[in-house]
């Protein structure tokens, strides 16, 4: 087996085995991943591979909106729906008009939810509460 064949796997038990609130902190870090990647590519003004990473950071930030439960999550999913649609606006933008301080603005809404997402599976973890919450996001 080649070394891919090895990353591909690992990366595909750490998928299947993750939780949903650990699923949506790997999507929260792909996300950052492409948009920090962008971010230099737009600094060096590689236009393929900024609007490649910012592409995918985009389809990453459309995963998260598509997977919201709006009826089970309440005033919560309507929020992340908000700041969902605002950072894929602000990286459409961004990518079109090279402004990476709409980035930036990405990088911190997502770097939040993210933090927030981690603190409650840590919270999960050790009270081994339900993923209720989970499945509103």
């Amino acid at each position: 087996m080649s070394y891919g064949k090895y990353v591909y796997e690992y990366k595909k038990n750490a998928v299947n085995g993750a939780s949903p609130l650990q699923l949506v902190i790997m999507l929260y870090d792909g996300a950052l991943r492409f948009m920090e990647a962008g971010k230099h590519a737009m600094a060096q003004r590689n236009l393929d591979q900024q609007n490649t990473n910012l592409q995918k950071a985009q389809r990453i930030v459309c995963e998260l909106m598509a997977t919201l439960n709006m009826e089970v999550g309440g005033e919560v999913a309507k929020n992340l729906l908000s700041l969902y649609s605002f950072c894929f606006n602000q990286l459409v933008e961004a990518n079109i008009y090279d402004r990476p301080q709409q980035v930036d603005a990405c990088i911190g809404v997502i770097s939040g939810l993210r933090d927030s997402w981690v603190k409650l599976e840590e919270l999960q973890r050790t009270n081994g509460q339900s993923d209720a919450v989970a499945q509103a996001a």
